[in-house]
Parts: structure tokens; sequence; C-alpha cells
């Protein structure tokens, strides 16, 4: 499984996930700009001693990534009109998050509606943590694998 990171802002929020990807086995995918340093000492801090057992890529076209990705991808977003529970999930899956000010590009939500999946809140509420709903996402994707 990879996770995918658009244009992330705040490095607690991005070591985090670093630390979220060490104990699942995921993959960290980053798509610049970054709101941060990669050396930055909060983001290291965040993800403590994880790193080295994490493969992060960093991404500069993302958008052609996906074009050509011949498996499957799903958008994480507020705006999205599937519930995240409703998706099988194979252990190849692309879990992609928007930036935590500006989320995903509008033009994705044209081009791949059906991609797109929502994690349930109550009504009047923006929007989960990043890493929050990060976590959420890969456990269901992980548990629907078996843990494996």
């Amino acid at each position: 499984m990879k996770l995918v990171l658009f244009q992330p802002q705040i490095p607690h929020n991005t070591g985090a996930i670093v630390r979220l990807c060490a104990v699942t086995g995921s993959s960290l995918v980053l798509v610049p700009p970054l709101g941060f340093s990669l050396a930055d000492r909060h983001l290291k801090r965040a993800g403590l001693d994880y790193w080295e057992g994490v493969d992060v890529q960093v991404d500069e076209n993302i958008e052609e990534t996906l074009s050509n990705l011949t498996v499957p991808f799903y958008f994480f977003s507020s705006k999205g009109k599937r519930c995240y529970t409703d998706v099988s999930y194979s252990s190849d899956a692309w879990l992609i998050f928007g930036s935590e000010t500006a989320g995903l590009p509008s033009s994705w939500h044209e081009r791949w509606p059906e991609l797109f999946v929502t994690l349930p809140m109550r009504p009047g509420n923006r929007c989960l943590n990043l890493a929050n709903s990060a976590s959420i996402a890969v456990y269901e994707a992980w548990r629907q694998q078996g843990f494996k």
C-alpha cells in the first residue's frame, strides 16, 4: 500500500504518517511543494527513528503518475460522496490525501469523481486532521488485507 501526501504543509503530520507507514509496512509518496524541508527537525522528531524503515519517495509529477497507474487509487476528501468503508482495498492500492490547507485539486474531482471517498463526520465540521485521516484509512485497508 502507498500513502500519497499532496503538498503537505505541517511537518508534524508528515512525521506522524511516517510512523504510520513504518508500523503498517506502507510506502509514502510526498508531492511538492512541501511546507517544510525534509531535513526539518520537527519532521524528524515527529517521525523519530522510523524514517529508516519507510520507503519515502518524492513525486514531482503526480498527475502523470496517476494517469499511468495500473493499480487502484483513491482520493480521501470531505467532498467525496462514497464512504471509505464501501471500498475493497487491494494490498497495492494508493491512498491519496490533500494538503492541510487546500485539499486536493478540483481538476481531480472532475477527472476522477468515482475515486473520491470520504470519512463520515458530524454535520458542520470541516475535516479531520491529516494524520488522523490517514491512520483511519490505512488501518481500514490493512484490516481488509487481514493485517498482512
